[in-house]
């Protein structure tokens, strides 16, 4: 160490000894120092992973609040185009028209959906344990006995993500954040996405920009369709099974309507419903429930879903049906609710991508 040379240097009116030589720490090569820099890379993005998995569960809900802020927002620009008025105003209408319906039409109709709700209810406990029965006896089903054990297995292999759903408490505490979330940001998004382009490269400002324009345009054309199908299809099935005469057609159309959010899976449950209540009131009715469920879930997968993903997203079905599943086997219900606005902007950024690439490529 004594060995090591000294530089003598007058700094501020003061002689200072400096050591002169690399530090352990410094690398001075430049090969090695991009190897570093790759490295770092690298392990920044796995630890991004795992933070994404450790809060896959609150990230959830901020994405879901942002679906219910394009949802709103959607309604604020479409009230736009007919009252010239203040963002703010139009917002408070929107929130005030949608609480106006909903609370009318549970209103409106409260006494029969209650009592309707309450005897779908025992409805279904009755059919259940007809059908659950009937499977004993033929030995395809367990006792009534080992039941209760088979259900605990069932809810023993829910994964760790979904378990957070299992009370009613969390589900209306997430509900709760997704609204209170989803109101913030469309109150004022320009300012978020403003604190966002903060945080990208200046460089890449305008790309990002241009890239969540197009995200936030098919998210409000995706959800303009869903809710366009949901009404549809609750309205036609409410209908059908008056005019077939199934039992508490009202609750079904509402319940109906309100699954379609869910894809597949809330058809498949609306279905069972139909079929259940059906066969509660007779063999004929419950056969008429099974062909107003085949016909109306017929005419909106063939005719009304293709009419308003052709005005809204191009959504191929293999690509929707594979998010779904993944979906819904990473996040749980949850993921299956929001598996087609995930699908819908990655696909968006995605195109965004190949056009720059094909841009930058020379022409002949």
């Amino acid at each position: 160490m004594s060995d090591t040379p000294e530089v003598r240097i007058d700094a501020g009116g003061e002689r200072v000894r400096v050591r002169a030589g690399a530090s352990p720490t410094e690398v001075r090569d430049e090969s090695t120092r991009h190897e570093i820099r790759r490295a770092a890379v690298w392990l920044g993005m796995a630890g991004a992973i795992a933070l994404v998995v450790l809060l896959i569960q609150p990230l959830l809900i901020i994405f879901a609040a942002l679906v219910f802020a394009a949802l709103l927002d959607g309604g604020v620009r479409l009230l736009g185009r007919v009252l010239p008025i203040g963002r703010s105003w139009r917002l408070l209408i929107v929130c005030l028209l949608t609480i106006a319906f909903l609370l009318g039409t549970f209103y409106l109709a409260g006494v029969q959906i209650t009592a309707q709700a309450q005897q779908l209810r025992s409805t279904v406990e009755v059919q259940v344990l007809r059908v659950s029965g009937w499977l004993s006896a033929q030995g395809l089903m367990p006792g009534v006995s080992d039941l209760g054990g088979v259900a605990r297995q069932a809810m023993a292999s829910l994964g760790r993500v979904t378990s957070w759903l299992g009370t009613a408490a969390g589900a209306l505490t997430s509900g709760f954040m997704i609204v209170v979330l989803g109101l913030f940001i469309a109150i004022d998004p320009h300012g978020y996405e403003r604190g966002m382009q903060w945080m990208v490269p200046e460089r890449h400002r305008i790309e990002f920009a241009v890239t969540v324009k197009r995200m936030a345009q098919t998210l409000r054309r995706l959800l303009a369709g869903r809710l366009l199908g949901m009404a549809f299809e609750g309205v036609l099935t409410a209908i059908a099974l008056w005019i077939v005469g199934v039992p508490m057609a009202m609750i079904l159309g509402i319940l109906t309507g309100l699954l379609a959010f869910i894809p597949n899976i809330g058809a498949f449950i609306s279905g069972a419903l139909m079929v259940a209540v059906g066969f509660s009131a007779g063999v004929h009715t419950g056969v008429l429930a099974i062909v107003v469920y085949i016909v109306v879930q017929t005419f909106d997968g063939y005719v009304v879903i293709p009419m308003v993903a052709k005005r809204t997203v191009d959504l191929p079905p293999a690509l929707t049906l594979g998010a779904q599943i993944l979906a819904s086997a990473l996040f749980g219900i949850m993921g299956l609710a929001l598996a087609d606005p995930m699908t819908a902007i990655l696909k968006t950024a995605m195109e965004r991508r190949s056009e720059n690439v094909e841009d930058s490529q020379p022409h002949d």
